[in-house]
């Protein structure tokens, strides 16, 4: 059953972006390494549970969903294939033509994070949907009580200031239960299932 999943990398102050997130600074100033974790998959033994984290990603994930600052800033830098090998649905008030790139389909959505999951959860087959970054389409995913699974991968850095996931109170209002805990070699990642809270 097609399960919404927000995966995220947070840094240990509760950052996922420094400032002046742009082309030339993906991940803002003082984030460069929040993500060398996903290039610590493992060796000769297997992958480990940085690697795991990754390859679970990957295999259960039937559609991305991001928001357009997230593809703006990372499009030239997934290559020809466009990285993900599955269908992605960017939220955006700038209406763009569906780019194809190798396995990879980037389907902009107009009408908001709503409409973006639903077309993502048509097109997953049975498969998970990734709601992939950046905080504020995550956020509003959340408030909008579209979220199942929050998977939190907490890097060893301190960015000082950027983008944060919980800065909205109104997200006090969710409900976490711990599903698992993975100690990487450079990461560690939370697994949570997502509950409304009863009023």
């Amino acid at each position: 059953m097609t399960q919404v999943v927000v995966n995220m990398t947070m840094s240990l102050d509760g950052f996922t972006a420094g400032r002046n997130v742009g082309v030339t600074s993906p991940l803002g100033e003082g984030a460069e390494h929040l993500h060398d974790w996903i290039t610590n998959t493992g060796g000769s033994d297997g992958p480990n549970a940085d690697g795991q984290a990754v390859q679970e990603m990957f295999t259960t994930t039937g559609a991305f969903v991001m928001g357009r600052r997230t593809f703006d800033v990372g499009i030239d830098l997934w290559g020809d294939d466009g990285a993900f090998g599955t269908p992605c649905f960017v939220v955006t008030q700038r209406a763009k033509a569906t780019l194809t790139k190798g396995p990879t389909t980037f389907t902009f959505v107009t009408d908001g994070v709503d409409q973006a999951v639903k077309e993502a959860r048509t097109i997953a087959a049975g498969k998970n949907v990734c709601v992939m970054g950046g905080a504020d389409i995550a956020q509003q995913c959340l408030r909008a009580g579209l979220v199942d699974q929050l998977r939190i991968h907490l890097a060893p850095i301190l960015i000082g200031a950027g983008s944060r996931l919980f800065d909205p109170p109104e997200l006090t209002r969710l409900d976490l239960e711990r599903t698992g805990v993975a100690n990487g070699p450079i990461a560690t990642h939370l697994a949570f299932l997502v509950r409304p809270k009863d009023r």
